[in-house]
């Protein structure tokens, strides 16, 4: 065996001992569309952020509706032992005190949502043990309890409490809404670098068939200068077309492979997860009515609903606003029941009813114009967000007009592309011919075959922007004219 032969068969192990040990490759994850999507609402930072808010402004009005309810209390002492000494100017002797307590104090307190008053029952239980030097240390001990019914209404004023759990309940529903547009913005922001991922593959597929057709062109320049048909200089220009044509390669490979870490950041999935862009960007021409489009936008976007919310706030600031230094007043009655003997089960042998009327007026006199100067900055905040109301729901309409004659564009676009893919294919092969026979020169082949690329890539790039119109009037008017149905998502499916 020749020395040769020893270090091929050599090579040969050494490379299938390599394969056999080499770890298994990882098989690719394919990633359509609808699993992106499913994963970025999943992982989104902005959708996460968006979930944490609403479920404060969820907690929030859950804290509000529960203290409307009857709230009970219990509040022990147990022992409270005291020894003092005071000094009686009557006598002008020291007076020796010791008592001795225990106390406890159930109440139960009911917001009246309607009327903002409070209902109250309130049951104080004490036994006291006293002695006193001035009765020589005798000590005694009695038994007291006091049952009080009391009521507290305002008056002459707005309900705080309606007033409050409104804003609440608004509160949420802007969380809704925010939720709502994260998603909406987040299916944008996926799809679009979804698509442009697909384009980035196309893009090198297409630089793969450059190399491969200059490749092809620099073995039939070989075979011609090597008969002597051709002069040598062709050849040169031939292999600078091939190696440009496979730098143009490495680059696209970079730039696909950078997108696609980006685009794994951008959805919340590992860099390390090995994807397979599966996508379907067939021409698919979808009718839009505008009119249509319009009115579906302007009756269900989630931004009008929010201005509307704004309006709202502003109002109750308004009303807030009118209560600074106002006229008000409050009414208190109040039932007590309190029994004291000296044993338990004759506490409420001889009672004592307490019965109190109170009549509270607070009358401002003079604030030198402040509630006149605040009533005016709220109205003009109510004024200001009706504004933007208004502004609002003409620039939904402007963008939906605007989106529509996008997508109509977009449709031209492709009967364009798909018009100059069939000339530039039907020129290449034209020309390759030309060039097989040696009346064309390898850098005009380079041309057509640049154009042909060129043609192959405006019609991958009009079809994406089809797709993205189309997407874009979709979350404009929140109407998939595709599948003819409404996108509106209801707040109560938020989370």
């Amino acid at each position: 065996m020749t020395r040769r032969a020893i270090l091929a068969a050599f090579v040969l192990t050494a490379a299938f001992l390599s394969f056999l040990l080499a770890p298994p490759a990882k098989s690719a994850e394919y990633l359509t569309l609808d699993k992106a999507l499913e994963v970025a609402f999943r992982n989104s930072p902005n959708i996460q952020e968006a979930v944490f808010r609403l479920r404060t402004s969820a907690e929030n009005l859950k804290a509000q509706q529960a203290g409307l309810k009857s709230q009970f209390s219990l509040t022990l002492n147990p022992v409270s032992i005291s020894n003092t000494k005071t000094f009686s100017e009557l006598t002008s002797s020291y007076n020796t005190q010791n008592i001795t307590r225990s106390a406890a104090s159930f109440s139960v307190r009911q917001p009246i949502k309607w009327t903002d008053g409070t209902l109250a029952i309130t049951n104080s239980f004490n036994w006291q043990e006293a002695s006193s030097s001035y009765v020589g240390g005798t000590k005694a001990g009695t038994f007291n309890n006091t049952l009080n019914l009391r009521f507290n209404q305002p008056v002459f004023t707005y309900n705080r409490t309606t007033l409050q759990l409104r804003s609440l309940e608004l509160a949420l529903e802007n969380a809704q809404l925010n939720y709502a547009i994260q998603k909406l913005q987040i299916e944008r922001q996926v799809t679009q670098q979804f698509l442009n991922l697909f384009y980035s593959r196309e893009n090198v597929k297409i630089a793969r068939e450059e190399l491969k057709n200059a490749e092809e062109s620099l073995a039939i320049i070989q075979s011609k200068v090597d008969a002597g048909l051709t002069a040598p200089g062709e050849l040169y220009q031939a292999d600078l077309t091939m190696l440009n044509s496979r730098a143009s390669l490495e680059n696209k490979q970079i730039q696909l492979a950078n997108a696609l870490d980006n685009f794994k950041v951008l959805i919340g999935l590992p860099l390390s997860v090995e994807v397979e862009i599966v996508a379907d960007i067939r021409k698919r021409l979808v009718e839009v009515d505008m009119a249509k489009a319009i009115a579906h936008g302007l009756e269900n976007r989630m931004e009008i609903r929010q201005r509307d919310i704004a309006v709202q706030n502003a109002l109750d600031d308004l009303v807030r606003a009118g209560a600074q230094n106002e006229f008000k007043a409050s009414v208190d009655l109040t039932l007590g029941l309190t029994g004291v003997d000296r044993g338990l089960s004759r506490i409420y042998d001889s009672p004592n009813v307490d019965k109190v009327v109170a009549l509270t007026l607070n009358i401002p006199v003079f604030d030198w114009g402040q509630k006149q100067h605040v009533l005016a900055a709220s109205q003009a905040q109510v004024d200001a967000q009706r504004l933007s109301f208004e502004e609002q729901k003409k620039q939904i309409e402007v963008d939906i007009r605007q989106a529509f004659r996008n997508l109509e564009n977009q449709k031209l676009q492709i009967e364009i592309a798909e018009k100059n893919i069939k000339n530039a294919e039907l020129t290449y092969a034209i020309n390759l011919e030309r060039y097989k026979s040696g009346a064309l020169s390898s850098k005009d082949i380079q041309f057509y075959q640049l154009q042909l690329s060129t043609q192959r890539l405006n019609e991958v790039s009009a079809l994406i922007a089809y797709k993205l119109a189309l997407l874009d009037i979709k979350i404009r008017s929140l109407y998939d004219f595709e599948n003819r149905r409404s996108i509106v998502e209801k707040p109560g499916d938020a989370v």
